[in-house]
């Protein structure tokens, strides 16, 4: 059954244009007119990781039955209709209430506007219908939305045109981009090792409840199996991983060498325990206290956990299950996804300062992270390495997963920019934030929806590809700016 789980084969995007067998006779040439537009949006629609499952163009009730069948069979997870022309919603309930998949209704037309001068000088008014048909995109859209509202099927629908239009193509691409990411949460095997800080009841999380609303696996891993890998650590796998750290790191000069062997025997473990139960994220928390061995890996733990945030296997710490999946969505999403917390308030700047200790990712960092030598953790056990960085300056977004009052989960998100200033130099993660509603709405406005006190933070905006993901999931999305 693992095996099994772990082979997925990617996202399979499905794909129907949708028009009416009695034209066609009438109509000389529209169908093959219209079956060259659906091709044009399959070429469209293929990328890297997506397959394309097209199904043609459906003109009957008939065709529709058959095509509900093949969706369901191929396994397609999202489904975009595009509506040729004028079609009858008996050629659509059938597909897609079969498939039971999400549904994007494509309103394309295939130019801004038809030539009138042209059109009206044609001359013969059977040519002319067949012209004005295949510009007949929208006459059906209402009609479908109709059916799929009293049928219970949730929809989405962009209008735009075919050809030179980039605001509906960004808007398509992101509806394949928050698939993407539904995908591999669905798909996803999350790790949770240790327990939780005890007295941080925010992020005491419902496991059963994050399977139900991402879908995915938790694994649950024991920090023994850790310090048991980090046995094995030779002295020459040691010696390559501090180089590695040297590369990849700012190593400041007051990083004893004994601290940097132990960091790395423990990232070499940390690296097969990921591979062994084959984890694409984890949250963890262990104090060691009593079993030196335990206490020896975690707390030597931060380097190779930023290594792994990186290469897209995001680690939380004090054992914050939810933002190990906020930080996935948006590592998902290629922005990275950074563990943070509110640190400060800089209200002559406005403002808010966020970071948190422990590990940071790497690829969104501004300049070379550094590596400090800390002589405590504050408010946890042992002391060693640490990384200290900040966020590359420009736009970001901030997200948190939210479990609510009525044991249901939502998405909160907030788009702002990282901007240069002071920050505090204490060996965490920390960066300058500034959001357009400023920082005292910000943040009145992100607590009121009673999130955790940790988020993820990544590159760029991506809160309209986050307001389509949980569109995807049925999870509600609470946008602050």
């Amino acid at each position: 059954m693992a095996e099994a789980f772990a082979q997925n084969e990617g996202l399979r995007v499905g794909l129907f244009g949708i028009g009416l067998d009695t034209y066609w006779p009438q109509f000389a040439g529209l169908e093959d007119r219209l079956k060259g537009y659906l091709e044009k949006v399959a070429g469209k629609l293929r990328r890297p990781g997506v397959e394309v499952v097209s199904l043609g163009l459906i003109d009957s009730p008939e065709k529709a039955a058959v095509a509900g069948h093949r969706f369901r069979q191929a396994d397609v997870d999202l489904i975009f209709l595009y509506v040729t022309t004028y079609a009858l919603s008996a050629t659509v309930l059938p597909v897609v209430r079969r498939a039971k998949v999400p549904v994007i209704v494509l309103n394309l037309s295939p130019g801004a506007a038809i030539d009138y001068a042209w059109f009206n000088a044609l001359g013969d008014r059977t040519k002319m219908t067949g012209e004005w048909l295949a510009y007949c995109q929208a006459c059906s859209v209402p009609e479908i939305a109709n059916v799929f509202r009293r049928a219970g099927i949730s929809f989405h629908q962009i209008t735009g045109m075919l050809d030179d239009d980039r605001q509906a193509w960004d808007e398509i691409s992101d509806w394949i981009d928050a698939a993407r990411v539904a995908y591999v949460m669905e798909h996803n095997r999350l790790g949770v090792m240790g327990h939780y800080y005890g007295g941080m009841l925010d992020i005491y999380s419902d496991l059963t409840q994050q399977c139900a609303g991402f879908g995915g696996h938790v694994e649950i891993v024991e920090v023994d199996e850790l310090a048991a890998l980090r046995r094995e650590v030779t002295s020459a796998q040691a010696r390559d991983r501090v180089a590695q750290f040297r590369d990849t790191f700012d190593v400041q000069a007051d990083c004893p060498p004994a601290e940097l062997d132990r960091a790395a025997r423990t990232s070499v473990a940390l690296d097969r325990l990921v591979d062994v139960h084959r984890l694409g994220s984890m949250a963890y928390y262990y104090m060691g206290v009593g079993t030196p061995e335990n206490e020896d890996a975690i707390s030597s733990i931060i380097l190779g956990n930023s290594l792994l945030t990186a290469r897209g296997v995001p680690l939380a710490g004090e054992m914050e299950i939810k933002n190990a999946q906020a930080m996935k969505i948006l590592d998902t999403f290629g922005v990275g996804g950074s563990f943070t917390e509110y640190y400060a308030m800089d209200f002559a700047a406005d403002v808010v300062l966020m970071g948190h200790d422990g590990p940071g990712h790497l690829a969104i960092a501004e300049g070379k992270t550094k590596v400090r030598p800390l002589g405590v953790y504050h408010g946890k056990v042992g002391r060693g390495l640490s990384v200290e960085m900040s966020v590359k300056r420009g736009p970001i977004t901030v997200l948190a997963v939210v479990q609510g009052g009525d044991r249901k989960l939502k998405l909160l998100v907030a788009e702002g920019e990282c901007v240069p200033g002071p920050v505090l130099e204490i060996g965490n993660t920390n960066s300058r934030y500034r959001f357009p509603i400023g920082a005292r709405a910000y943040v009145n406005e992100w607590s009121r929806h009673g999130p955790a006190h940790h988020c993820a933070v990544g590159l760029g905006h991506v809160a309209a590809k986050i307001e389509k993901l949980g569109s995807l999931l049925d999870m509600e999305v609470a946008r602050v700016c």
